[in-house]
């Protein structure tokens, strides 16, 4: 009965709007103006437009400034005809050639939200929000931890939402955070950076007030809909500082006490495409060159969300690029733009998908394609077709190891005889924590332990150097100002290649299990990304605690 009282409210509340709506566009075709559904469509963010007519007189003459384009203002108004409306046009036609549009009540109460960004001493919002260098160069050597943060949160007294908003994304770059977590609870309004891949909380002290606008904020900069709180919206803005642009991806959510936000943020700084600062053996990084350097074939690259694959594979594309061959990408989302190569990005709505743009790609005579993700069976066979027909194809397969890639091939329908000639190489990564050189600590090592990693070192494939690890030392993280006391500065990749030779090809023919697969690759000298893990603790770069989080247990064995 509850559930039936909701749904009667709705569908009585969607009539109503549709109503009104409706009572526009007959306005509308009365005065001969065209109509506008400011309430489906982005209501626009130019202040300078609203900042031309005062909140109280536009709400009493019930219009809406709405884009100022050189001497044209667009303006959105409920009745031509009212008096005070009329007044007000007739003085802007002082200043500007107006575009009249007729809106609903609804419509205009959209826009008159945007008055409280506009109340605010602020810069024009376009698409960029801007933080001044030296702002950032203080904030960067204010904000150390998460203490510091917390105190430059505490210390403002009435503070503007968009300082606020500041603090939060210059703390963010200063600690190297990845994503900005708002998450409101029953009680509180959590901020939380992810860093390194862990998740930390930053700061709880939000009133009510201050979050849902912050939140706003983020929604006017996102280009969302204001008045939309019970949906799901996607957005984009950009931090434009002077030696690059920071973009930020921006997702929210409606949860039970209030809207969840996530910002990603992309800054090129933070990406690493030199192919050997992404932490490979020398024995690993041999075999990447070497099938770099073929004119054609299929290099997968595996692993979950946040592995690094899409890293891995843009350094690959910077590794081969030069100016006489043609590289082209295709990908959801681009992540970041690369000089010299033609990138795309998929578009449901326009019918760019994977599998059709990499079709249409195929058309235009590349050397080299990116395929952000092979997801079905299509775009798994024109990758693998163009492998055979003279393309070197670079894309991402979502499974747990490399060798876990031919049963996943295999279950989408892929036959063995297309397989195995095509695919040429599959990895899987994952990211570890680097322990920070400034305060990690020396472990002291049992002699059960000591025994083990020697005989693992024994043990390890004949072409990988066992020279350096004659001697070594485990440490582990302890915490200081340089790290911000968490006592992990950045992340390194470890790897698992699983090259696909003629032996390996022939047993393809025969559909192997992973069990037989695992065997094969062992044989042929496959490193795990444990074992390269613990070379890597063997180095002092990470933890054990660290290996041992990201690929489980250590098998000694």
């Amino acid at each position: 009965m509850f559930k039936g009282k909701n749904d009667l409210e709705e569908k009585l509340s969607a009539q109503r709007k549709l109503a009104e709506e409706n009572d526009a566009k007959r306005r509308a075709a009365q005065y001969n103006f065209p109509y506008l559904n400011l309430v489906s469509t982005k209501a626009p963010t130019e202040m300078r437009a609203l900042e031309l007519v005062s909140e109280e007189t536009a709400k009493k003459a019930k219009i809406a400034p709405l884009q100022e384009i050189r001497k044209k203002l667009v303006i959105a108004v409920f009745n031509p005809s009212f008096p005070e409306t009329q007044k007000i046009l007739e003085d802007l036609k002082k200043k500007f050639e107006l575009e009249i549009f007729i809106s609903s009540l609804s419509g205009l109460e959209h826009a008159w939200e945007y008055y409280a960004f506009a109340s605010e001493e602020q810069k024009e919002i376009s698409g960029k929000i801007e933080i001044n260098n030296e702002n950032l160069k203080n904030l960067s050597e204010t904000i150390r931890d998460f203490k510091s943060l917390d105190g430059l949160f505490t210390g403002l007294k009435n503070p503007l939402t968009s300082q606020l908003l500041e603090i939060i994304l210059g703390g963010a770059l200063a600690l190297k955070a990845s994503d900005i977590h708002f998450e409101p609870k029953e009680e509180s309004r959590i901020l939380r950076f992810r860093i390194d891949g862990l998740l930390h909380s930053a700061y709880e002290g939000f009133s009510e007030n201050s979050y849902k606008s912050i939140v706003m904020r983020i929604k006017l900069l996102s280009g969302m809909k204001l008045n939309i709180v019970n949906e799901a919206q996607d957005g984009r803005f950009t931090i434009d500082l002077k030696d690059r642009d920071i973009e930020i991806r921006t997702s929210i959510i409606p949860s039970e006490y209030g809207e969840t936000v996530v910002m990603r943020l992309l800054d090129p700084l933070a990406l690493k495409t030199n192919l050997e600062d992404l932490g490979w053996r020398k024995d690993d990084l041999d075999i990447i060159k070497k099938i770099l350097a073929e004119p054609n074939g299929l290099v997968l690259n595996t692993g979950p969300t946040g592995s690094g694959k899409t890293t891995t594979l843009y350094a690959f594309l910077k590794h081969v690029q030069n100016p006489e061959i043609k590289i082209i990408t295709i990908e959801d989302p681009i992540e970041y733009h690369l000089n010299g190569i033609s990138q795309t990005q998929v578009n449901n709505a326009a019918r760019y998908t994977f599998a059709s743009g990499l079709r249409s790609i195929l058309r235009q005579d590349p050397d080299v394609v990116l395929v952000g993700e092979i997801r079905d069976t299509e775009t798994a066979e024109i990758a693998l077709n163009a492998s055979l027909t003279g393309h070197m194809v670079f894309s991402t397969l979502h499974t747990n190891d490399a060798v876990g890639a031919i049963p996943r091939l295999l279950d989408l329908g892929i036959k063995t005889q297309t397989l195995g000639p095509a695919l040429t190489l599959v990895i899987a990564q994952r990211l570890v924590r680097v322990l920070c050189p400034h305060c990690k600590e020396k472990m002291e090592t049992q002699e059960d332990l000591k025994m083990k990693i020697q005989r693992f070192v024994e043990n390890l494939p004949a072409r990988v150097d066992k020279s350096p690890f004659k001697t070594f030392e485990v440490f582990k993280p302890h915490g200081c100002p340089e790290c911000g006391g968490l006592g992990y500065r950045g992340r390194t990749s470890i790897f698992e290649l699983f090259v696909i030779d003629e032996n390996l090809e022939q047993a393809i023919y025969k559909t192997p299990n992973e069990i037989e697969l695992k065997n094969l690759a062992k044989g042929q000298g496959m490193t795990t990304m444990q074992e390269d893990g613990i070379l890597k603790v063997l180095k002092g770069i990470t933890s054990m605690e660290e290996v041992q989080r990201l690929t489980g247990e250590i098998d000694w064995k």
